[in-house]
């Protein structure tokens, strides 16, 4: 890196007296070895790896830009990257530099290439808060290699990040840290002597609300731990209880365990009060699964299965509403991720409600078990191969678009399930318009007396 005067002086300090930094930032890994978490991007011959091994020559290694969300490790993954290569290093943050600082870098950069031989790394942090003329100011750097760019983002790289800069790098996709990993990183800082040093103990019961309240992000997980080990240590305590933790993060824990039947009890609820049309109640169990830690694509997949069995075309908006919700929960993660699964759960539970879409698959597939079933009507089989037309394949098929309204009034169904009706639509909602249609649809077939009840 290439520090000013007062950043030399706090790093000075730092090494001096360790425990004057936070937690975080004391446990952060100093070798690859040591990262939790991420191992799809720490295979042997993975660009991090290269770029930390100092891989060169006409395939050296990529400019990169890590994108996940916060607490992941993107940073420790440039420091440890610092650390290792013998490469200069040199860090800016998008939220204090601007083109100015860039170009100065770039610059000092092919002036350390050309005369000593020294290739550098720039880390970008918040590169999403650059603006395009502030991006486009790293191109030339990038593609001439002047500067290996290592860049972090907690926003889509697709929508804040330009094009030239994306086609030019590597997008590398972090993911949440897992219960396992930042159960590992937390017993690893109660014990090393860059972290507690064993001041402290941390039971079980603490352990789980700590992993909750974290949700995948290291950062919040230290920073709790290092709050809660001072509240401890000031009452002489030799052990974080739950009661100091939730004093300490002021935050309750939820008597739910993702793995037993709360999960279940809670997830049920929910649907349950969606179906009910009861929004207040819905949001209170959402809340409770939030706030359990659950992950939130468990959530929003609840969401996608409710928006079909419980509303279905009473609203047909109510799917693509919860797919949405999914799409986005997957994109950005929590704390965020909270907003978009209560918008879809007050859709859902204030929508028009009909369950005529299980009932009707579900009275479908109770035919074919039963072995209601029997061969395709000849004329609407594959008539396309040679030799289809002597079987007698696809031979009297009416075109539905050549005849007036649309629809040809022809067999469909197999003989065995031929007058059937599966789909008895509501008059809720949107699914009003869709029974009206049914009935047209089925007269003009010839089939308008038909059930979906054995005959």
């Amino acid at each position: 890196m290439e520090p000013d005067l007062f950043t030399a002086a706090a790093e000075d300090r730092q090494e001096k007296d360790p425990s004057s930094s936070p937690l975080a930032v004391r446990m952060r890994p100093r070798v690859l070895d040591e990262v939790v978490g991420q191992q799809h991007l720490l295979k042997p011959g993975s660009p991090l790896r290269r770029l930390v091994e100092g891989s060169g020559g006409p395939a050296g290694a990529s400019s990169v830009i890590l994108w996940g969300p916060p607490g992941t490790g993107k940073t420790t993954l440039a420091y440890v990257v610092s650390k290792a290569t013998n490469k200069r290093f040199v860090e800016l943050s998008a939220i204090t530099a601007g083109v100015k600082e860039v170009r100065a870098v770039i610059e000092s950069a092919r002036r350390a290439t050309g005369g000593f031989g020294k290739e550098t790394v720039l880390f970008l942090d918040e590169i999403h808060r650059f603006s395009k003329a502030q991006q486009d100011s790293l191109l030339p750097a990038v593609e001439n290699r002047w500067v290996t760019l290592i860049a972090a983002t907690t926003e889509n790289p697709y929508f804040s990040i330009i094009s030239p800069l994306l086609s030019r790098s590597l997008l590398l996709t972090l993911e949440s840290l897992t219960d396992d990993d930042l159960r590992d990183l937390l017993r690893r800082a109660l014990t090393d002597e860059r972290g507690l040093g064993g001041a402290v103990t941390l039971p079980e019961d603490a352990e789980a609300h700590l992993l909750r309240i974290a949700g995948g992000d290291a950062r919040r997980a230290l920073t709790a731990l290092e709050a809660a080990t001072g509240a401890a240590i000031a009452t002489g305590e030799a052990e974080i209880t739950l009661e100091t933790l939730e004093a300490t993060v002021d935050r309750a824990a939820v008597k739910y365990d993702r793995d037993g039947d709360q999960h279940y009890d809670v997830a049920s609820a929910l649907i349950k009060s969606i179906r009910g049309s009861d929004v207040d109640a819905a949001l209170h169990y959402l809340a409770r699964m939030i706030e359990a830690g659950e992950d939130p694509r468990f959530i929003a997949r609840r969401l996608m299965i409710s928006a079909s069995e419980d509303i279905g075309l009473a609203d047909p908006t109510a799917l693509p509403t919860a797919v949405a919700a999914a799409q986005a929960v997957a994109m950005i993660g929590f704390p965020e991720a909270a907003l978009t699964l209560s918008h879809a759960t007050i859709a859902l539970a204030l929508a028009p409600k009909s369950n005529a879409a299980t009932l009707a698959i579900s009275a479908a597939q109770d035919d074919v078990r039963r072995g209601l079933a029997g061969p395709v009507p000849a004329h609407l089989r594959d008539g396309h191969y040679k030799g289809a037309a002597k079987l007698g394949h696809a031979q009297g098929y009416v075109y539905p678009h050549d005849v007036q309204g649309g629809i040809a009034a022809q067999q469909y169904a197999p003989d065995a399930v031929r007058d059937r009706q599966y789909y008895t639509p509501t008059r809720y909602g949107a699914e009003a318009r869709y029974a009206d249609v049914v009935e047209r649809v089925r007269e003009r077939l010839g089939r308008s007396g038909g059930s979906a009840e054995p005959s």
